[in-house]
Order: C-alpha cells, then structure tokens, then sequence
C-alpha cells in the first residue's frame, strides 16, 4: 500500500512526561483541554453516560468521553446534531470527546449488517432502516459530532476466527485507513484547525505478524494516533496481553495508544505495564446498573443479602458521591432489591469515580518509578477474592 511519510502531522499534540519500564504518563493537548494520561474514557453510547450529568462526569474525574457514532447516527442523526450546535453543546459536555466510527458494530451487530469494499450497509437495530457507512461518511459524522478524536471505520473481529478470515479484516481496516485519512485531511474543519486528531487502528487478531504488518502500514501514513482494537472481543486476557506485547514495540513512543473496549481494572494495571495510554469500556456503569460495585481490588454484588444489615460505606477510603455521603452497603442493597433508579445512579458514580482514581494512581506510580511495585500490590489483592475488596494500594500524591 502507497505510503504518505511525506504529510505533515495532523496536528494533535502529545508530549510524554514520564516513563517507569513499558509504563508512560502523558499529556494530550485537544481544542477543549488537556487530557492526562494514562487515562480511561466512560462510554456514552448514545451521547451521554446513563444515570450522570456532564458536570458529574467531571466531579468524578474525568477529562474525556467517549460516544458511538453509529448510535448517534441512527437516532438523533449526525447533521441534526451539526444543525442543534455540536455534541458538546446538547450534552453540555465541556470537554474533549472521542468518538468511536461504528466499527465495533461491525462486529456486534452483524445479523444487521452487510460489508463490501465500499463499507457497511447497517439495517438499524431501531427500525431496519438501511443506511451504508463508508471510511468517508464515518469521517463526516465524527466531524459533524464535534469530536476532538475521530477513529477510522474498521473491520472487528470476534475471536477466535479463522486465520485467513482475521487477515482479510486486516487489510480491509488497512484500506479503510487510507481513504479515512484522505477524508480527513481533504476537510478543511479539522486539517486546518488545532486540537484535532485522527487515530487508526491496528487489527489482525491475536496474530502477531499481521499485527505487527498492521502497526507498521499504519505508522507509515503519520496517524495522529494508534488505536489497538479487535481484542477482548473472546480470546482471554492472557492471549489479549501477549498481543499488546507483540503490537505495542512497532507504534511509534511520541504517538497516544489507545486500547478499545478494555476492560477489567486488572486489564487496565496491565496494559499501562505494557505502554497504553487510553482507555474505554462500558464496565464501570453497566455495572453499576446491576449492582456490582468495584471496591479495592475487587468486586462486590450489592444484591448478596449478606449486605442486608452491613452499616459499612462500600469503601472507607473512597471519595465518590455514595461513599462521601456515607450511603451504607445496607441501604444500596435494598435500593437495588425495591428497583430504585437511585441505586443504579450511586453505583455508576462509585463505580466511575473508583476507575478514575485506578487511573490516577497508575499515573502517580509511573511518575514515582512504583508501578511494577504497584501492579504486584494490586494483583495480590485481586487474589484474595472478595478481601481483597477491601484494600486499594495506595501510592503518595506527588
């Protein structure tokens, strides 16, 4: 595939601030702030996070979000949101947003969908409408949304697939690519504005050596950053890590990583170990939503009715908004047993705010050489099962 080594950057800025091993902490310049990474994104599929206001969003820690184009495009649609002012100005969202293209629902939702060179033909899970996304048309939506962070439309993939299978998504995504990047750079909205960015995405499974051909094709074409998707999408977390550290040596280190869709708060202390950068996953609120709260190292199910007359917040050291407020795990539970909305609500919060603090602690280790002494405390925790709920290993604030 013809290369463009020669383009100038899309101007997007990030600037590494500190290493400790594999593990970095950055900083992301975008038109509407500042993102300090490593960092998570809570998932707004359809523009805004289920249960929390913008301004909640950023109490809890947050410094940006993620909404699904293929969502927004099916219900409000991408031009009536252009024509009502923009993403960030109906959600009242004040700072950068990251939108996904509608590659993952490629994948998710491929009983509705047909795919060709061109690019997918979707019949909406709403209503069955037809409409085709293109590598083009996924670029002009994003730039109607208003992201700071756009993604080329890719080819997901659930694993295991076959090889041969895995290898045509792979250079299908390569292909789209290209023409993402023309589109891109042929609108003058975002070529010529700053704070911008366009990320690719590198595919080809859990095979090393298409990831590794992917990474490469990708870096050649000066992407303002790299994404690492069609992984935890069914291969295991052990298989998932051996692919980042098979991918993440062949993506340039002045560039963000984004990894997709992941994940557990242990896949996220490993995958900073392995040299990520960004985050998204919808775990934190949904589950929020069915009463799992993540505490310390684990989880807990406020359903259990051995939470019944537990007067304890859900974590001592926490300072979200349930736990600050000192809402017990006895009154969550019967929140969640009478089918209050206001349980989902706390939940998601904690379950946010404790995400976020995850982050921000990796953070402060790699900036204080801790983090393998702090992902070895973190595991060990993990271990321990529903104890080790209890402990969060802590690192001073720098």
């Amino acid at each position: 595939m013809n290369s463009s080594q020669t383009d100038a950057p899309l101007p997007l800025a990030f600037a590494l601030e500190a290493e400790d091993g594999l593990g970095r902490a950055g900083c992301l310049t975008l038109r509407r702030g500042r993102v300090y990474t490593p960092a998570f994104m809570p998932v707004g599929t359809a523009g805004s996070i289920k249960g929390v206001s913008s301004a909640e969003l950023v109490a809890d820690g947050a410094e940006i979000m993620l909404a699904n184009t293929y969502h927004l495009m099916v219900r409000m649609g991408a031009e009536t949101i252009a024509r009502l002012g923009g993403l960030h100005s109906l959600n009242r969202w004040t700072k950068p947003i990251l939108t996904d293209s509608g590659g993952f629902q490629v994948m998710s939702l491929a009983k509705l969908r047909t795919l060709n060179e061109e690019g997918v033909v979707f019949a909406s899970h709403l209503d069955g409408k037809k409409f085709l996304l293109t590598p083009e048309s996924a670029i002009e939506a994003q730039i109607l949304l208003g992201a700071e962070v756009a993604m080329q439309l890719d080819e997901c993939m659930a694993l295991p697939a076959e090889r041969e299978a895995v290898e045509a998504a792979c250079l299908r995504s390569l292909r789209w690519a290209e023409r993402a990047r023309r589109a891109w750079q042929a609108d003058s909205r975002v070529s010529e504005s700053t704070g911008y960015g366009l990320f690719a995405i590198v595919q080809g499974g859990t095979d090393t050596r298409l990831r590794q051909e992917s990474a490469e094709t990708l870096v050649a074409q000066n992407f303002a950053g790299y994404a690492i998707g069609g992984l935890a999408v069914g291969e295991g977390q052990a298989a998932m890590l051996e692919t980042l550290e098979a991918t993440v040596p062949f993506l340039p280190a002045h560039k963000p990583r984004y990894l997709m869709g992941v994940g557990t708060p242990s896949d996220l202390v490993a995958s900073v170990c392995r040299g990520v950068d960004l985050f998204d996953c919808v775990l934190p609120t949904r589950s929020g939503r069915t009463a799992l709260a993540f505490v310390g190292c684990g989880t807990i199910n406020l359903r259990n009715a051995r939470h019944k007359d537990d007067l304890r917040p859900l974590d001592e050291t926490c300072g979200c908004v349930a736990c600050g407020a000192g809402y017990s795990r006895a009154w969550l539970h019967h929140l969640f047993r009478a089918g209050e909305i206001l349980g989902a609500v706390l939940l998601t919060r904690h379950n946010l705010f404790h995400y976020q603090r995850l982050i921000r602690t990796l953070r402060r280790a790699i900036c204080s050489k801790q983090l393998a002494a702090f992902a070895t405390a973190f595991a060990a925790g993990e271990q321990q099962g529903e104890r080790g709920a209890e402990v969060f290993p802590e690192l001073p604030e720098l």
